[in-house]
């Protein structure tokens, strides 16, 4: 089934049992975020809250489970849930290769121009955005759609930067050099001291949501993409106070500028590490100039940090889920032989494992570079090559890959500190090291790293390929013991024959 919007999505979440509705009046202050965390750890339904003063809220609707990252994903694009991860990965890469262009309709047609306030109308606070971490610099929209023009083409950017909201009408908006939408701001409409037109999409329906985040190329059209992800059209609807064309599902949208060198404070903010990120920066300046919104809007919101270690939330799934088949794609499409692309799971945009039949050591330095170069890899600090035969999601499967083929004095390799791109978020920089506060980039250190831990196939061929007759008994004992071996992948005693 197509899902043409968010409200859809959560009612066919529900549909599956998947969504709990909280009625009882939570706080926006903390309590929303800790009741997500709480379902996050559990692998529970995702939280509605129903009464959050003048809108709902929703704690982390496309996180998935731990062993199934991906299925929410999957169901927002109407796919079946049963899929394998290597059956969903194709899938979705299938889609990307069929953009299908938007279509535009009316205001009238438009759910997300129910309500319209222009002018002194305009109030940022009068909608719940939450405080998500105790230490926060502020309350944050970080689960929304940020669509911004380039100044020179009829290219619109489609992507993710979190906003910490500041007053009834701005909020400061998180922009690291090296991405898409901060390189047009910082190298185009700031240095022509013009302010750069943003409409600020929440609660976007699925595709649109997953096009933000995935690496599509510069100069593309999102919106194509999305369509194609959906199998459908993706409909827009112009802007009331600029010429954007935003979601005409949305929940919300924020429209106004980002005004050339004039900043305000962003952050600390719990970041994707798990930990409090300082120091606080100074990042551009977003000035609201209308909103518009579905009468009681839902807006969506992820606890960054809960997808450290043991629990799953928004981000970490569709760095799994959108992310990954688009980066397998994108290096398909360049020439390489890639089975599969795919992040760690649980520390989502740090540690990618990628999995090759082709494994000639200068093939795969190659590969690393054009990695590393690629903008969207900005955030991600360490690569792991492994063979076509190992599975990327699993990580034992990845750590026994280690184990038994990367050298440390032949297979680890780190890249140049100046040569690299890098992104301040990380851990393990100092607040000195993280650099430029203006631009948010670092100059001072990098771990771009990879990892060789692929196997010599002509001596894996050489050694035994296992005992049939011991493991079929092994498998009789269990059953005698009452074990289900239904679902295991033992083997026929007839195989040693073969």
């Amino acid at each position: 089934m197509t899902i043409h919007s968010f409200r859809q999505y959560l009612q066919t979440l529900e549909t599956r049992g998947d969504l709990h509705r909280i009625s009882e009046p939570v706080s926006w202050n903390l309590e929303a975020s800790a009741v997500t965390m709480l379902l996050n750890v559990e692998d529970s339904a995702v939280p509605l809250f129903e009464s959050v003063e003048s809108a709902q809220l929703v704690g982390d609707p496309y996180r998935g489970t731990q062993r199934r990252p991906w299925d929410r994903i999957a169901l927002g694009l109407g796919l079946p849930p049963d899929l394998s991860y290597s059956e969903y990965y194709e899938s979705v890469i299938d889609r990307l290769k069929d953009p299908i262009e938007p279509v535009t309709v009316s205001a009238d047609d438009a759910p997300c121009k129910e309500e319209i306030r222009t002018g002194d109308e305009i109030d940022l606070l009068d909608f719940p955005w939450p405080y998500i971490h105790a230490g926060d610099g502020g309350r944050y929209s970080n689960v929304h759609t940020l669509i911004a023009p380039d100044p020179d083409s009829d290219w619109v950017d489609w992507s993710n930067h979190r906003t910490m909201i500041h007053d009834s009408e701005t909020s400061s908006v998180l922009l690291l050099a090296g991405e898409q939408t901060p390189n047009l701001y910082y190298y185009k409409y700031e240095e022509r001291n013009e302010p750069m037109p943003v409409a600020i999409a929440v609660g976007v329906e699925p595709a649109v949501r997953y096009t933000s985040v995935m690496w599509i190329p510069t100069g593309r059209n999102e919106a194509e993409y999305a369509g194609g992800l959906k199998r459908e059209p993706v409909e827009l609807v112009p802007c009331e106070t600029n010429d954007l064309l935003v979601p005409a599902t949305a929940e919300l949208v924020i429209e106004g500028e980002i005004l050339p060198n004039e900043r305000r404070d962003e952050g600390p903010f719990g970041d994707y590490f798990g930990y409090m990120h300082g120091p606080r920066r100074s990042m551009p300046l977003f000035r609201v100039t209308g909103i518009t919104h579905q009468t009681d809007p839902i807006l969506p919101f992820c606890v960054e940090g809960t997808g450290v270690g043991h629990s799953e939330n928004t981000t970490s799934s569709m760095e799994v889920g959108c992310v990954g088949p688009d980066a397998t794609l994108g290096l398909r499409t360049a020439q390489f032989d890639v089975e599969c692309c795919a992040p760690w799971k649980s520390t989502p945009r740090t540690i990618y494992t990628i999995s090759t039949e082709k494994t000639n050591p200068s093939y795969l330095h190659d590969m690393a570079n054009f990695i590393f170069t690629t903008w969207g890899m900005l955030h991600v600090d360490f690569f792991i090559f492994v063979d076509a035969d190992v599975n990327p999601l699993d990580q034992r499967e990845v750590l026994e890959a280690l184990a038994l083929y990367a050298d440390p004095d032949t297979d680890f390799h780190q890249f140049g500190v100046e040569t690299m791109p890098k992104v301040p978020l990380n851990i393990y920089q100092t607040p000195t090291e993280k650099g430029d506060i203006q631009t948010g980039t670092s100059k001072a250190k990098t771990a771009k790293a990879y990892i060789d831990a692929t196997s010599d196939r002509s001596a894996r061929k050489s050694q035994p390929t296992g005992d049939v007759e011991r493991r079929y008994r092994a498998q009789k004992i269990l059953e005698r013991a009452g074990v289900d071996t239904s679902t295991l992948s033992f083997v026929d005693p007839g195989e040693g024959a073969q």
